[in-house]
């Protein structure tokens, strides 16, 4: 917005410091100047601010030369709301308010016999240096307030209303031409500003244009009210119109300006002619009153002062005289309980200040921040990790080695996506004021951030692409929110397998390789994986029935992963086949790191020995690995699988395995009776699954 510093300077006489002087003290406090313009001889400097939106007391020339009073220490010439005495009025205007919750407070004072004309005088060259177009001297004095102290106001034809004022909801499709000259249909939610007969303006936006101000006008109602900030941000947004006067109330307007504005409005307009009819009609909403204009005193200590605030230049630190004098000159007023604690009521126009705090940061802020002596905080504690992190760190190095890149992706997720990926039903956590629909819960599990941002690469064709996150899942309800670690894989396209081999088309395989690659990481005392056999488990609604997995270590389900579900990727709008998994990192910290041991070598020849077996479908290799671990046979070293083979010549729902296994002592040669006891063992092992030993 913009500023004049010759207008500041009419509200603080006492001012010395140069235009430039004064732009650099405001910005340093918080009231940035992002640029100033001489205007000339005379007529100073246009400052361009930027006031943020917590500070609408600010927004006017009013709340600027507080501010500019407070830092200078200067006196703040009060506002001249003084008016001829009123003559008594033929009907008096009646107002009443049907909504209370969304209308606080509502005057309305009668002027009459008045004389349109142009601006002249201050007005029409403060509106010329701010390049504002002149409307007519009534008009422009509405405008001309809001610049001053940032209160808006409307000024009616009062011949034009029929009957008096209600400040009610609109009727759903009533109709109102706005004064742009459009005409609106209204909506049930809309606040309007009406006679006994229509709606005369869109309260808090923009009046109407059947009760405008025209050049016959003669007789006038000077509007000044407090409208609920919610209500207008609603209707301004629902109706595309943002007003000088809708950014003032959604942001929260002063309770108690109204009466001083409307007097204020009145004065501009009896200048070219005219009289007062009546005494000001004002209607105020007690619950209002309590909310916003009469709200509690904070307690302030001024040893916190010291204490948060510290040392200043002088080493002394803020002294109980400038936390008195910075905190009145703002508009607070002090009440001494004891020679160092106070009780501070604030003024209405500072609804930003809630509490103590606020006024400490309020002290430092106009006392200059710049003052305060550069020392760094005092730190009696140590920097630690967390129990996991190293685990963690493992995680992290594993996948990286394996060629997968870390990502992070948004806390919150849909709703759709809360419900389809949560790993229990029904404890999902809903936000109290979401941005939007699509981060209206936090997130019950990585997979939906990490399907959005395998789409959008995908949709940029980058096409293979393999990504981890880890990060924090939440469950359980708004009243309690359970917060555990979670790690998601998402993979599409061509994967390499080693520097000197083929890209090739990456597949579920390679997914189960990589989880493989990270629980041997741990030491579990069990470890398997399974299809979701009967009384496994129930497939996640996101993964294809016929192409997933799940890891099982000690019991406990540590992940789910597989090829992503048609479903998800046609709403996804996914073109490619995508594999995702979930692992419940907090349960794969629970076991132990496996400990790296070097072996001795042995010196002894090992001996292979093959053994071929027919299994049912059934008998899984982890059964068949579990069991050959179960000998606790200390030579035999190592086991795997060789050859696989289904089809002629075997019974149905029955395969053929070819299983490679090596036996070696440490410090001798096995003993071919010894070899033939191994043998042996094996091979009733592998029976008592229900195999069948091939010739």
């Amino acid at each position: 917005m913009n500023i004049l510093s010759q207008w500041i300077r009419s509200y603080v006489p006492g001012l010395t410091l140069t235009d430039r002087e004064l732009a650099e003290a405001l910005t340093l406090r918080g009231i940035a100047v992002e640029g100033i313009y001489d205007l000339g001889p005379g007529n100073g400097s246009l400052f361009e601010m930027d006031i943020t939106t917590n500070r609408v007391d600010a927004m006017n020339h009013y709340g600027i030369a507080r501010e500019a009073a407070a830092i200078a220490g200067q006196v703040l010439t009060p506002l001249d709301a003084t008016l001829p005495p009123s003559e008594p009025i033929a009907v008096p205007i009646k107002v009443s308010i049907e909504e209370p919750e969304m209308c606080g407070r509502f005057t309305a004072r009668a002027l009459s016999q008045v004389r349109m004309q142009p601006s002249v005088g201050l007005v029409a060259q403060r509106f010329a240096l701010l390049q504002q177009k002149l409307i007519s001297h009534a008009v422009d004095a509405t405008n001309y307030v809001t610049q001053a102290i940032g209160q808006p106001t409307h000024v009616f034809d009062r011949d034009k209303l029929e009957g008096g004022i209600i400040v009610r909801r609109a009727r759903k499709g009533e109709k109102l031409r706005t004064l742009d000259g459009i005409e609106r249909v209204l909506d049930a939610e809309d606040l309007v500003v009406a006679d006994e007969k229509k709606a005369v303006g869109l309260a808090g936006v923009m009046g109407g244009w059947d009760t405008m101000i025209t050049a016959e006008t003669k007789n006038i109602l000077v509007e000044a009210a407090w409208f609920d900030p919610v209500s207008v941000r609603r209707s301004s947004k629902r109706h595309g119109l943002h007003t000088d006067a809708s950014h003032r109330f959604e942001r929260g307007a002063d309770f108690n300006a109204p009466p001083v504005a409307s007097a204020l409005v009145s004065q501009l307009i009896l200048q070219g002619g005219g009289r007062v009819e009546g005494d000001l009609v004002d209607v105020a909403v007690p619950q209002a009153v309590a909310r916003t204009a009469e709200r509690p005193a904070i307690p302030l200590s001024h040893r916190e002062v010291r204490r948060l605030l510290g040392v200043t230049e002088d080493g002394l630190g803020v002294g109980q005289d400038t936390t008195e004098s910075v905190l009145q000159a703002l508009g607070c007023e002090l009440q001494k309980v004891t020679d160092d604690r106070y009780h501070v009521t604030l003024p209405s126009w500072r609804l930003d200040l809630e509490r103590e705090i606020d006024l400490i940061e309020e002290i430092a802020r106009v006392y200059g921040y710049n003052r305060f002596a550069n020392t760094l905080p005092t730190f009696a504690g140590i920097v630690s990790k967390t129990p996991d992190a190293g685990k963690e760190a493992v995680v992290r190095r594993t996948l990286l080695a394996l060629g997968w890149n870390e990502a992070l992706s948004s806390t919150f997720c849909s709703a759709t996506d809360a419900v389809t990926f949560a790993p229990q039903t029904g404890l999902v956590v809903a936000m109290g004021n979401p941005l939007n629909e699509e981060a209206g819960m936090l997130r019950p599990s990585l997979l939906p951030g990490m399907l959005t941002m395998l789409a959008h690469n995908l949709n940029r064709n980058v096409n293979d692409i393999q990504l981890f996150e880890m990060g924090t899942v939440f469950s359980g309800s708004p009243e309690r929110v359970d917060e555990r670690a979670a790690l998601s894989l998402g993979a599409s396209g061509s994967v390499w397998s080693g520097p000197e081999l083929p890209p090739h088309a990456l597949d579920f395989y390679d997914l189960k390789g990589t989880v493989e690659e990270l629980v041997e990481k741990f030491a579990p005392r069990s470890f398997y994986f399974d299809t979701f056999a009967a009384g496994a488990g129930i497939i996640p609604p996101w993964l294809h029935p016929g192409r997933a997995a799940r890891a099982v270590a000690d019991g406990l389900t540590i992940a789910w992963f597989g090829q992503l579900d048609s479903v998800q990727l046609q709403q996804r709008k996914l073109r490619q086949i995508v594999y995702a998994g979930e692992i419940y990192l907090d349960r794969l910290d629970r076991l132990p790191l496996r400990q790296p041991i070097a072996p001795e070598l042995s010196r002894f020849q090992p001996v292979h020995r093959d053994f071929s077996f027919v299994f049912a479908d059934a008998v899984r290799w982890e059964t068949i690995a579990e069991t050959l671990r179960n000998l606790c046979i200390a030579e035999l070293t190592r086991f795997s699988p060789r050859e696989i083979f289904r089809g002629q010549g075997l019974p149905a729902a029955h395969y053929s395995i070819l299983i490679r296994i090596v036996f070696q002592a440490l410090e001798r040669t096995l003993r071919d009776e010894e070899l033939q006891s191994y043998s042996q063992a094996v091979i009733a092992a592998l029976e008592s699954l229900g195999g069948r030993q091939r010739a």
